[in-house]
């Protein structure tokens, strides 16, 4: 895999092992009849399932990472900040997917991202169940599965009328998101739910064309960015900005079909 300049040596072999470590934890709690903790039961908000196999996954991401990079920062989805002085910021979502995980649904993944300044720069994201992980460095990407190591790229599509889209639930969406979310449904060939992170894998994998979310926090999306451009991907919130890492996100699988679905977004025709 081709590395930017003065990213940490290694970074391939580091995060392969990684994954394939907080995979040995998850898998025995997969498809077990796994009970979850809802985190916002005290605030009585909407249920935000958490798992011992979430808890457990991340610990061992953690302990890899401060042993092999001491000095990096850490955010995770389950455990408080590691804040430290370096310009690297580890990401970690131990189980993205926790709802289809407690379905049995190998849709979830593993997500694991390095930030340098603030920018993803690297990231895997662990199918575990299908022995699979994407790899990217926003400048090439690959999935390791069952010892073949593949190429990914994107898809070519175009026009709106002929891409198939994915995101994870319309009812995720807020009312005002929702319907610009409709606008794009309502142009497009295709929409199918129910992904998770694994939409996006398959996005890289040039299986679909766009994915279309909001809502997502740095942990969801970030490892996920240098894989989706490594593969020739684009991703962006839903005003274009490049930078962004959480809220309202769209990822096409080249430039022009991304600028057709902003233009789109923002009420421009569809034909």
């Amino acid at each position: 895999m081709t590395r930017s300049d003065n990213l940490p040596p290694g970074l391939e072999d580091f995060c392969l092992e990684t994954a394939w470590k907080a995979a040995a934890v998850i898998l025995p709690f997969f498809r077990s009849g796994l009970q979850a903790e809802n985190k916002n039961a005290a605030t009585g908000a909407d249920w935000d399932p958490v798992t011992a196999a979430d808890r457990a996954a991340e610990r061992v991401i953690r302990t890899e990472i401060e042993a092999r990079f001491p000095d990096h920062g850490i955010i995770g989805e389950e455990f408080p900040e590691k804040k430290t002085d370096s310009p690297y910021q580890w990401v970690i979502d131990p189980i993205d997917g926790t709802r289809a995980f407690l379905c049995g649904l190998p849709v979830w993944g593993t997500l694991i991202g390095l930030l340098r300044d603030g920018a993803p720069v690297f990231g895997a994201m662990s199918q575990a169940y299908n022995e699979e992980i994407f790899i990217g460095d926003c400048e090439t990407a690959f999935l390791y599965r069952r010892g073949e190591k593949t190429k990914l790229g994107t898809r070519e599509t175009v026009d709106l009328k002929t891409a198939t889209g994915l995101s994870t639930c319309p009812d995720l969406f807020s009312d005002e998101d929702r319907e610009g979310f409709d606008l794009i449904r309502r142009s497009v060939k295709n929409i199918r739910y129910g992904t998770d992170c694994y939409g996006y894998a398959m996005l890289a994998a040039g299986c679909a064309d766009f994915v279309m979310e909001s809502g997502l926090n740095l942990y969801d999306i970030a490892p996920l960015i240098p894989i989706i451009r490594g593969a020739g991907g684009v991703v962006s919130d839903w005003n274009g900005d490049e930078s962004a890492t959480s809220g309202r996100i769209l990822a096409a699988g080249n430039r022009m079909l991304h600028q057709a679905l902003l233009v789109r977004l923002k009420g421009g025709a569809d034909d």
